[in-house]
């Protein structure tokens, strides 16, 4: 392990963040090989499941949200306390958006990175074949 888990699991950003580096690095130094791209299409694949379950939460959430709403508007006698929900699972996904979309974007970098590695990869077989 590298630091990054805790109490709580590992903090997602800086991990992200650390493997990014770590793969940009390696590949301006000329220093990237297949080793460096299985291992990122693996930590991808981690991630991608990451961004799977986040959206799958999300979702449920945003319908949870509905009901709340639905109840607020058509039962005034649970008022109260259904307006009370819509705003903390309001709250609840600003934080869940916010995190779906540094996961989204993540993971369209992280593609980015492959697909170079693969060319770079590629470059290098084939001038080694002339």
């Amino acid at each position: 392990m590298n630091g990054d888990s805790g109490k709580f699991g590992i903090h997602m950003k800086r991990w992200c963040r650390t493997h990014e580096k770590a793969v940009r690095t390696a590949m301006a130094a000329g220093s990237g090989d297949i080793r460096l791209l299985e291992k990122h299409l693996e930590k991808l694949r981690w991630l991608q499941h990451e961004r799977l379950v986040h959206l799958i939460v999300t979702v449920m959430t945003v319908m949870a949200e509905l009901l709340a709403v639905w109840l607020t508007l058509t039962r005034p006698d649970l008022a109260p306390w259904s307006a009370a929900v819509v705003v903390l699972l309001a709250v609840l996904l600003g934080f869940y958006f916010y995190h779906y979309f540094f996961l989204e974007n993540a993971v369209q970098r992280w593609y980015i990175l492959a697909e170079r590695m693969m060319d770079s990869l590629a470059e290098n077989a084939d001038r080694e074949r002339k």
